[in-house]
C-alpha cells in the first residue's frame, strides 16, 4: 500500500506536538531570561532542558540564540543540540518509514 491514512494522521499529529512544544520551549527561553533581568522567580534549568528533551530542542536552541539566554552553561550548550539532533532522526525515519530493524 503506498498511502497509509493512520500513518499520514499519526505524522499530523506529531508535527503538531513538535510545533507546539518548541514554541513552548522558545517562549520558556525568553520568559526565564526576561524573569533574570527583572529579578523574579525562574524558571528551574531541568525545566528548561526537559522542553529540549521531550520534544522542543529546537525552539530551546532558537531561543538560547534569539535571546542570548544559557549560551555559556555547557550543559545547555551539549544537551539542547543533542535532544535537537536526536529528535529530528527519529522525526525522519518515522516520517520516511526507514526500516532501521532490517
Amino acid at each position: 500500500m503506498l498511502f497509509n491514512a493512520g500513518m499520514f494522521t499519526d505524522n499530523i499529529i506529531m508535527l503538531f506536538y513538535l510545533a507546539i512544544i518548541n514554541l513552548v520551549a522558545f517562549l520558556a527561553y525568553g520568559l526565564d531570561k526576561w524573569k533574570a533581568r527583572n529579578d523574579q522567580w525562574r524558571i528551574s534549568e531541568r525545566t528548561l532542558l526537559f522542553l529540549a528533551f521531550i520534544g522542543g530542542g529546537a525552539g530551546a536552541w532558537a531561543g538560547m540564540e534569539y535571546f542570548r539566554h544559557k549560551t555559556k552553561h555547557t550543559s545547555f550548550r551539549i544537551i539542547v543540540p543533542l535532544c535537537t539532533i536526536l529528535w529530528a532522526i527519529w522525526l525522519i525515519v518515522r516520517i520516511f518509514g526507514i526500516n532501521v530493524y532490517r
